[in-house]
């Protein structure tokens, strides 16, 4: 099994960024597949994005995400990020960091962070 802390939720206003991070620990980081998963309020977690550990490929849900997230990996840190631009009241949720031997099958996860966009 491995550990994952996501970190980097909060409050934002409309059109804001954040940026979250997920660190890890309990195996080899870089043999891992990473994901992000969101929780909005009264609806089942979907996914976000994942990017591989092989090479570094990524996987977006574009139909909402609309080009305002990247996901990447620092190997050397352990930690995989979720870059969130533009942000709007409805990418309002929980977001999830979640590890794997291979996207799109994640065994573990993370407590999750909070994040709110209001006006």
């Amino acid at each position: 099994q491995v550990q994952l802390v996501e970190s980097g939720g909060g409050l934002v206003h409309p059109g804001g960024s954040l940026r979250l991070s997920c660190a890890t620990s309990g195996r080899t980081f870089s043999s891992l597949d990473m994901g992000w998963f969101r929780q909005r309020p009264g609806m089942d977690r979907e996914f976000v994005a994942a990017i591989n550990a092989t090479d570094d490929k990524t996987y977006y849900a574009h139909y909402y995400v609309q080009g305002r997230f990247t996901i990447s990996r620092d190997n050397a840190e352990n930690t995989v990020y979720l870059q969130m631009n533009s942000l709007k009241p409805d990418d309002t949720a929980v977001y999830y960091c979640a590890a794997g031997p291979q996207y799109p099958r994640f065994d573990d996860w993370g407590q999750g962070t909070q994040v709110t966009v209001s006006s």
